[in-house]
């Protein structure tokens, strides 16, 4: 049960941290400026032919 409470104290006080962090992350990567263009490459590539 030790391991268990010290995941759940690690999950408690940081994890929250962690995702959020991860998430705003991900927010800035989406819009940060020039990604668009990249974005446009990438959705297009299912239409390309060989």
């Amino acid at each position: 049960m030790e391991t268990y409470t010290a995941m759940r104290h690690f999950a408690d006080s940081w994890g929250l941290l962690a995702m959020a962090l991860f998430f705003v992350g991900v927010i800035v990567f989406t819009f940060r400026p020039g990604g668009k263009k990249s974005a446009d490459e990438a959705a297009s590539i299912p239409l390309k032919e060989d």
